[in-house]
């Protein structure tokens, strides 16, 4: 027997095991939630679920462990205090609109840092980053888009088709008449 070496509790691996899955996602936010309450982090977590994210709650020791030989490893350099994290696959700007947008309502949620896609974006960014309209607004905007000039080519049309209508029709009378 090893003394100062221990063998890992069952407990610890099976979180570092579910950590690093989490890690896999394509959208990480690192947040300090010093100060919220179950009630607040219960409406966080809904309020994410509702957009495809999700959050945790993770020890910094652990999460260093999870993100060892991955390309998360930059996320967790100078992790100090509490974290968060918020991870998502889907849309990064939904996950990062729902966060900020309980941080303006509960003041203590900060963002730390981020990796998107695997580039790394500090709290400016990611603030930045919920501004930006959300995919299904973005769809919405190249719909409007595409659809103007097509509704101004029908009404063109039309105007063209009535107006030989009417043409027609007068020169039909003007024969009638002579």
């Amino acid at each position: 027997m090893q003394i100062g070496k221990r063998e890992p509790r069952p407990d610890k691996v099976e979180a570092v095991a579910r950590l690093r899955e989490m890690l896999g996602a394509s959208t990480l936010i690192l947040t300090d939630y010093q100060g919220l309450n179950v009630k607040q982090i219960s409406d966080l977590r809904r309020r994410l679920r509702e957009g495809g994210s999700g959050f945790t709650v993770v020890k910094n020791t652990l999460l260093k462990l999870a993100a060892a030989d991955t390309e998360a490893i930059p996320l967790t350099e100078g992790l100090v205090g509490p974290t968060a994290v918020v991870y998502a696959d889907g849309d990064p700007v939904a996950a990062a609109k729902a966060l900020l947008s309980f941080g303006k309502e509960v003041k203590a949620v900060h963002v730390k840092h981020a990796m998107v896609d695997g580039k790394m974006f500090d709290a400016d960014q990611v603030e930045a980053l919920a501004k930006i309209p959300s995919r299904q607004e973005l769809y919405a905007m190249v719909v409007g888009g595409l659809r103007s000039p097509i509704t101004g080519l029908v009404g063109t049309l039309q105007s063209m088709i009535s107006g030989l209508v009417f043409t027609l029709k007068a020169v039909a009378e003007h024969k009638q008449a002579a």
